[in-house]
């Protein structure tokens, strides 16, 4: 096999340096304006079977471990984090409606949102503000951040789970599925931003820690 070229070897470097995932666009600049795209197809291919990955997360490249050599590097010691039943509403509904504002979110819940809710998913890097509509009152709107496809394992948005996909996973409860049956006789399926909470509820609790009572509202 031929050695490297120098653009391969400087982008490999600088990804491997970066203290964060970096976009082709970042890449580019760092490295003088050079089009970067067949070095990061390249370091791709060269990756795919080694212990270490290059994988793109919401149009961002990185550097991460082979997904089955995740017994090989699991810590004993887990660290606890907790996240409410309604933080973890607000995250799937944006996860699957965004840009959304709070109004917005209030509504497909029903019940009103707490500020703490959105803030704990900002601070835990999973939503942002992403601007203000334009409507009167021009009322702020939020969207997932590329930590959260990053956290999930997705590529885009385009990935989250389906309707079909949940309910072949068995992560939405027959009753709850029976009673929207018999609630809205004759419509389609249900929203996938209602469903995608149970994804993304199980996703967040199966390596972390159970979450808090489902009652609480904030």
């Amino acid at each position: 096999m031929s050695a490297p070229d120098d653009l391969v070897r400087g982008v490999e470097a600088a990804l491997f340096a970066a203290e964060e995932p970096m976009s082709a666009e970042a890449l580019s600049a760092h490295l003088g304006g050079a089009d970067v795209r067949a070095a990061l197809a390249e370091l791709e291919a060269h990756y795919r079977d080694r212990g270490v990955r290059l994988v793109e997360r919401g149009r961002r490249w990185q550097f991460q471990t082979a997904p089955d050599l995740a017994h090989l590097l699991r810590r004993e010691k887990e660290q606890v984090r907790r996240l409410s039943r309604a933080a973890t509403e607000v995250l799937a509904i944006v996860a699957y409606h965004e840009p959304v504002s709070r109004a917005e979110i209030e509504a497909i819940r029903g019940v009103q949102t707490s500020g703490g809710t959105l803030d704990v998913l900002m601070e835990a890097g999973w939503v942002r503000v992403a601007g203000r509509r334009e409507v009167p009152g021009r009322p702020v709107i939020y969207a997932t951040t590329p930590e959260f496809l990053s956290h999930f394992g997705l590529e885009s948005r385009r990935d989250l789970p389906g309707i079909d996909e949940l309910k072949a996973a068995g992560l939405l409860d027959p009753v709850d599925e029976a009673y929207e049956a018999l609630a809205t006789p004759g419509d389609g399926p249900a929203d996938e931003g209602d469903a995608g909470e149970a994804a993304i509820g199980e996703e967040y609790g199966a390596g972390t820690a159970p979450l808090e009572n489902p009652e609480e509202s904030a």
